[in-house]
């Protein structure tokens, strides 16, 4: 059948070194992207979401979130070391379920990686404007710092740094990996300050009650703060430009998710035993929805009389640290989030723009976004393309309603992944797996399980984006990619299915005209 055509694992592998991009990136280096990736707007602005939703619960619904990106990280580690191509679910899916599963899966992506960047840009834009208004005085007009939703008219801070990280995407992959290190080394130092100031004066009273909205708020703030991880799969997008991947890409796939749980379960503890973390409710008693006008009306009126809970603070931690009295040093992780947070939305694009490129490599996207920069190597174009919309969803829509948009994709893409690894555990037996998920048939079912769960919990109006963002890519896949699909054409398969490998030059005898035109 036409709709699930399928391009073999060895297909896919002679594709990529057809027109391959070059590997620079070792195991640190994916540690640090992974862990820039992870640490971010999860921790630094989406701890007073997960406090409206669960109040102290949070710290377990950081505990649940991990879990599922754990058996997640498991399956992504012996597809990525199996296949070391960029792509990340989208590759795997198409060599094991077919093109139209494949198309969904990118399709999907686009929500988690773009709709992402997006939300930690508007994440940055809050600790922008408290840095700015604490530490120099100078104050923003709230209208140009806030979109519609929170009542204002745009968010100029988000669309300034998405514009400065597409830049640093252009340039290159190894400087884009240097200044990640950096601001990796700077966020986790400040976030261990942070947790050796507030841990010595939690009160342990602000622990009560731990579950304000019982167990079913500590599953939807899961749900959203699953946010909060999903960075580690971006470093399985960058399997095609790391050396040696079958054993980097799963050391730093599992090390960085590993690292990020510790701390943010430490920073949860601390936040809430210094400072409370009860969510705000209405009048009748019901939780107020993060990202609400209701939600922002309230806030509004307690930061008239001098108050803000963490629940309506959009630079939580630095507020946690001002309010038990360190008020410089609450600066200084202002000014940590205000460098940091741009690691995260520049993972975030590179994850979206190497996964539209191997979609347009397989033909299913336009050509044209799969041309390398001349001079910089890089896939300039459709990196220009994306953040177009990076940008437009971060000047207008607040961080909240961003994360758990994102999250749809996410969970999606994540329950064909641990498919796919079942799949080819009883059709692909003798492949070479450099990384083996143990005990598959309970870890792949547990993800499964783990992604349908937190899907179900998420608000109603991202539940709805999902299906109707992919009626609309169908759209697209059945206007352009379902025609110009090699697959479909026989570029690289013969009829039959039979894959031809063609001798090729290596990256490194072409020069830039020939990998253009390639």
């Amino acid at each position: 059948m036409i709709f699930w055509r399928v391009k073999s694992l060895d297909a896919i592998l002679a594709t990529a070194e057809k027109k391959s991009l070059h590997r620079t990136l070792g195991a640190w280096q994916l540690t640090l992207l992974g862990i820039g990736a992870i640490i971010g707007t999860g921790i630094f602005v989406l701890t007073a979401e997960a406090a409206q939703k669960a109040g102290p619960g949070m710290m377990l619904s950081f505990v649940i979130a991990s879990f599922v990106c754990t058996v997640a990280a498991l399956c992504y580690s012996e597809l990525s070391s199996m296949v070391p191509v960029s792509g990340s679910a989208y590759t795997y899916s198409y060599a094991v379920l077919g093109e139209l599963v494949a198309w969904l899966v990118g399709w999907a992506l686009m929500l988690e990686y773009s709709v992402a960047a997006s939300a930690v840009a508007v994440g940055w834009s809050g600790y922008f404007v408290g840095l700015l208004q604490n530490s120099l005085g100078i104050e923003i007009p709230f209208a140009l710092a806030n979109g519609p939703f929170a009542g204002g008219i745009i968010n100029l801070p988000a669309v300034f740094v998405c514009l400065l990280v597409i830049g640093l995407l252009v340039i290159g992959t190894r400087e884009s990996a240097t200044f990640n290190a950096v601001l990796v080394a700077i966020k986790i130092a400040a976030l261990t300050l942070f947790i050796a100031l507030t841990l010595p004066v939690a009160d342990w009273a602000n622990f009560q009650p731990f579950l304000p909205l019982g167990e079913t708020g500590v599953i939807a703030a899961a749900s959203s703060i699953f946010f909060a991880y999903v960075g580690f799969d971006a470093v399985s997008t960058a399997a095609e430009e790391t050396k040696d991947p079958q054993r980097n890409v799963p050391i730093g796939l599992i090390s960085s998710l590993a690292i990020c749980t510790i701390f943010y379960l430490l920073i949860s503890a601390g936040a809430i035993g210094a400072v409370g973390a009860q969510p705000l409710l209405d009048e009748t008693g019901k939780n107020l929805i993060p990202g609400s006008l209701k939600l922002a009306e309230q806030c509004q009126s307690l930061a008239a009389i001098g108050q803000q809970p963490l629940v309506c603070s959009r630079e939580a931690l630095a507020s946690v640290l001002r309010e038990i009295g360190w008020e410089r040093i609450g600066n200084l992780l202002g000014l940590t989030a205000f460098l940091a947070l741009p690691s995260v939305v520049l993972m975030m694009l590179f994850g979206q723009t190497r996964i539209f490129f191997v979609m347009s490599r397989d033909g299913l996207l336009p050509e044209v976004l799969s041309r390398i920069h001349p001079r910089f190597k890089t896939p300039h174009i459709v990196t220009y393309v994306t953040g177009l919309g990076v940008i437009i969803a971060a000047a207008f829509l607040p961080v909240g309603k961003l994360a758990d948009i994102s999250n749809s994709g996410t969970l999606f893409a994540f329950m064909i992944v641990a498919f796919t690894v079942m799949i080819l555990r009883i059709k692909d037996k003798s492949r070479a797996r450099p990384f083996r998920t143990p005990a598959i048939w309970l870890v792949g079912p547990l993800a499964v399980i783990g992604c349908i769960t937190l899907f179900f919990f998420l608000p109603t109006d991202a539940k709805l984006v999902f299906p109707i963002w992919s009626g609309i890519g169908l759209i697209f896949y059945f206007l352009y990619g379902y025609r110009k699909s090699h697959v479909a054409r026989g570029i690289g398969t013969p009829t039959g299915g039979e894959d031809i490998i063609s001798p090729v030059r290596p990256l490194a005898d072409c020069d830039a005209e020939d990998v253009t035109k390639k």
